[in-house]
């Protein structure tokens, strides 16, 4: 069996830090989650307790504590948070794999702020030149953690990055959250995945799917 890794949520209260941090309690993992929202943070960890009494989950009051016991770090923030993140993390996070969830938006929700040429994961691996960047859980809603399944169809999700045995590891954590891991290249295919996420939260809104929405891969 292998030894079970430390994760660090940075931002664990916001919608999406709590659906992952709920969704890896149930496996085989110790949790760290850092948020400055306490009384949000007791709240999920009771939550945690009462659906998964076993699990390994631990309040910390400090990023760069939290990022300095981790194996693998996500950043469970807005793309406008990164920087600052990536600034108190940046010396205790080399080598490691830190996770990029963040979609680009702008606030009409018609487009990406960032340039063509690059995307949300790449901008956060040029501020953690020493890290593994992946970028994992963008295509995906909050809702879609508690229902990974839609139409009797498991929810793909998409993976970027760099390394492979990272690629492997963050694989293997989309799995224990209950959707179809896919791999869909090096850490530039992110400006698709962050294209991919925009699109549908447009569909969405469009067409009232709820936030209960989420790509599949059909083939033979």
């Amino acid at each position: 069996m292998r030894t079970k890794q430390t994760i660090a949520v940075i931002g664990a209260t916001g919608s999406m830090g709590w659906a992952i941090a709920k969704s890896l309690s149930k496996g085989n993992y110790r949790l760290l989650l850092f948020t400055r929202d306490k009384n949000r943070l007791k709240k999920l960890q009771k939550e945690i307790a009462v659906a998964y009494p076993g699990a390994d989950v631990e309040p910390v009051t400090c990023s760069y504590t939290a990022t300095w016991e981790a194996d693998i770090i996500i950043v469970a923030v807005p793309f406008a948070a990164e920087k600052e993140v990536a600034d108190k993390i940046r010396e205790v996070a080399n080598q490691k794999i830190v996770i990029s969830i963040a979609n680009p938006l702008n606030e009409s929700y018609d487009g990406l702020i960032t340039a063509s040429d690059t995307s949300a994961a790449e901008e956060l691996q040029k501020l953690l030149p020493n890290s593994k960047v992946i970028k994992a859980f963008n295509t995906t809603f909050a809702a879609n953690f508690a229902q990974p399944v839609i139409d009797g169809k498991k929810v793909d999700a998409f993976i970027a990055g760099n390394d492979s045995d990272a690629l492997e590891t963050v694989s293997e954590l989309v799995q224990t959250a209950g959707f179809n891991p896919v791999v869909a290249g090096d850490l530039s295919v992110s400006r698709i995945l962050e294209n991919m996420q925009l699109l549908l939260i447009r569909m969405g809104l469009k067409y009232n799917y709820n936030w209960l929405a989420g790509w599949k891969i059909l083939h033979q």
